[in-house]
Order: C-alpha cells, then structure tokens, then sequence
C-alpha cells in the first residue's frame, strides 16, 4: 500500500496527536518523559511492524516530505543563534564537545573490539558505533556505500541503516529517563513534586527561549511569518548550493549543516543591522517543523529491518546503548556540572549521541516541559550535535579506518 504526499501528512499529524493523547494518559509516559513524537510514533511503527509479520502487507508513505522539514528545523535552530549567547556559553560549549568527542571514539573502540572478538569484519564495528549512531541516517548512508564502494562491504548500507533505525528508537526512548533518574540528583530535586502536582517551578519565572517549551502560545504575526519563512527559504537555498559545492571535497558537510551556517549568518547579520528575526515566529515553525519531522521518521521506521540484523551486531548495539546510559550518567552529567542544566545536556546527549539531533531536542524538550527551562543547554546542545559532531565524526572516522586491521 503506498500512502501519497498528502496522506503522509495527515498521518503524521494524527501521529503526533495520538502521542500527545499516549502522554496525557499514561503516567508512566509522562514520569519518563517520553516524547510525544516518539510514544505516537513508535506505536505506529510497531502497528506497521505488525502488518509487515503477520499480514504480508507493506505500507510505503511518501518520503519527500522529510528532508525540506528536516532542513527548515535546523535553519530554525540557524535563525536562533545570537553569538553574543554563544560566547557566554562559550566555555560550557567546549566542555560538552569533549565530552561528546570521547564518546564517538568510545563508540568506535567498543564497535571494532566486539567486532573482531566476534570473528567478523571489523568495518561492522565501525558500522554499530559512531558512523550510524552519533552520526545517524543520512551519515550511515554515506559511509556505507563507501564500504560497499571501496572495501566490497557488500551488505553495508542495509546494516547501517539498521543500526541508525536501532538508534534513533533508543536515543528517542532513553532520554528521558536517564533525566528522570538523575533529577534527585541535582539542585533541581527538590521542585520535582510541584512539578508532578502541577506547581510551576522557580525557574519558570524566566522566559523560555523558542525551543524549551513548545506549547507555550508564541504571539506572532502573519508578517512576523512571513519574513521568518523567507529566511528559513533562503537559508535552504543557499545552505544547498553550498553542499553542491563542496561535495565531493575534503570540505564536504551534509546539508543540513550547510543551511545552519547560512541561517546563523542571517539572523546575526540582521541582528547587527537594527532587524533582528522574530523568535517567537522562529519558535511556532521550528517546533512545528521538528514535531512533523520527528512523527514522519519514527511512523516509517522499518523495525523489520532491525530483526534482519545478525546477532554480533544487534550484540554490538545493546552493548552500545548500555555505554551510551553509563557514559551519560557517570561522565556527561558530571563533567557538565551535576546540576539541572547538566541534567538536560544529558538528556541531549542521549538524543543525538545514539540518533540525531531532532531526537536531541525531542528528549530536552520532555524534560524542560515538565521540570523548567534550561537556556544553556538549548544554547549548546544544537550546535554541538548539528554542526561540530559531523566535523569531529568523520575525522574520527577516517583516523580509524587508517588502523592496519582495516588494510
């Protein structure tokens, strides 16, 4: 069965309602701070998953949907990033990229070791560690028609697309309760019963920025609108010719990179001239944006796919997903402060070190929804997993195919 364009949509919508219909309903969603898009969208999957074993029916919705989304999410987190904020978050921002770098090459060593105990390919272990995981779909694609290309890996791009689907449910799934566990743990603890009951906490005296608390009303014209969807459409214009550019050099990025530089450009540039973007306007279509895209990516997950993995990899993946939970409560968290802004760096973390960056921003906004805000790590958080971890990933990358195992 093959669902159009339209239809996509509309399921996607209906996703994200039945998410948010699973969260209001079910307590332990929300004590785990589930993401409404990964608890509508994971039901779906699952659902699809059914029909797929059981019913021998495949449904295919449309994908053209989800790269213009994608795109105009991370123009949205572009149009968002003052640089004067980012050089007072400066310090942490560098803290958090060594923190996220070391788990990359954590991720490789675990993926090779157990790869090689295994008695397979080491380039599988490459394949189960920062390639699919910190690196995600779009990433895992790219490298595995390298392997397939250049080291006759044959069945390499179905594996790492594997791996990222088995990535992207984790990090969206892993998140909020890591948050949850450690939240006795911070400064934040003590508030966590208003929180439950209802109660505002302290810090939600401050004003939340556009990404920490996506049901706020955000007060908006249809010129505010307008102008802010100009820029997140030149921002995907340009961002695009400069991916063109650049392929298939040393400086090569993916896209979504390409359009988040453009973005911050804009929006700093106009800032510096008297006519800065308005958030609120930036607010209400990136996290619209973000919502759809997450929705779309997890109701077309081919869990099936993650059945067919075979079990030194699937192996490879569990032992991942356990470094990620142990590396997120006994590193990130501490290196980071031990305080509540750590505690939804954490939770980021979680989201893009196993998945992607939406997913990142999907498990901060859980936890930031229900416990306050945290502006730093919505500061922070964007741009080390949008923008630096694909720069420190693929060098990463080439320094450990330049290992002999690999010759």
């Amino acid at each position: 069965m093959v669902i159009g364009a339209y239809g996509t949509l509309v399921a996607a919508s209906l996703v994200l309602l039945l998410g948010n219909q699973l969260v209001a309903r079910f307590a332990i969603l929300r004590t785990w701070t589930i993401p409404e898009p990964v608890a509508g969208g994971l039901v779906v999957a699952l659902a699809l998953y059914g029909l797929h074993t059981f019913g021998a029916t495949d449904v295919h919705f449309n994908a053209d949907l989800q790269p213009p989304l994608m795109l105009a999410f991370f123009s949205t987190i572009g149009l968002n990033a003052d640089l004067a904020n980012l050089k007072a978050g400066g310090p942490v921002l560098v803290r958090f990229l060594a923190v996220v770098i070391v788990l990359v090459i954590l991720q490789n060593v675990l993926g090779i070791g157990m790869a090689l105990a295994f008695g397979i390919d080491p380039l599988f272990g490459l394949l189960a560690g920062s390639i699919s995981l910190a690196g995600g779909h779009g990433t895992g694609a790219a490298w595995g028609r390298v392997f397939v290309e250049h080291h006759g890996l044959q069945s390499a791009i179905e594996a790492t697309i594997a791996c990222a689907t088995f990535g992207l449910v984790m990090g969206g799934i892993l998140g909020g309760p890591v948050a949850r566990r450690l939240l006795r743990y911070t400064e934040r603890g003590a508030h966590e019963g208003d929180a439950r009951a209802g109660g505002e906490s302290p810090a939600r005296e401050v004003t939340a920025r556009v990404f920490e608390e996506p049901k706020v009303e955000q007060p908006t014209t249809p010129a505010s609108l307008i102008e802010t969807v100009t820029l997140i459409a030149i921002s995907l214009a340009v961002g695009n010719v400069i991916a063109d550019w650049i392929a298939g050099t040393v400086f090569e990025l993916p896209s979504f990179v390409c359009v988040l530089f453009v973005a911050v450009l804009l929006s700093n540039a106009l800032a510096a001239l008297g006519r800065p973007v308005t958030r609120h306007a930036v607010a209400l279509i990136g996290n619209v944006t973000l919502a759809l895209f997450l929705a779309l990516a997890l109701m077309t997950l081919r869990l099936w796919d993650l059945a067919a993995l075979a079990l030194p990899v699937f192996s490879i993946l569990i032992a991942q997903t356990v470094l990620m939970v142990v590396y997120a409560v006994f590193v990130t968290f501490r290196v980071m402060g031990r305080n509540y802004d750590a505690l939804v760096l954490t939770a980021g973390h979680c989201g893009f070190g196993l998945g992607a960056t939406p997913t990142a921003i999907a498990n901060m906004q859980a936890v930031t929804a229900r416990f306050g805000p945290s502006h730093i790590a919505f500061l922070v958080v964007p741009l080390a997993a949008a923008f630096f971890i694909d720069i420190a990933n693929a060098i990463t990358i080439k320094a450990f195919l330049a290992l002999p195992i690999f010759d």
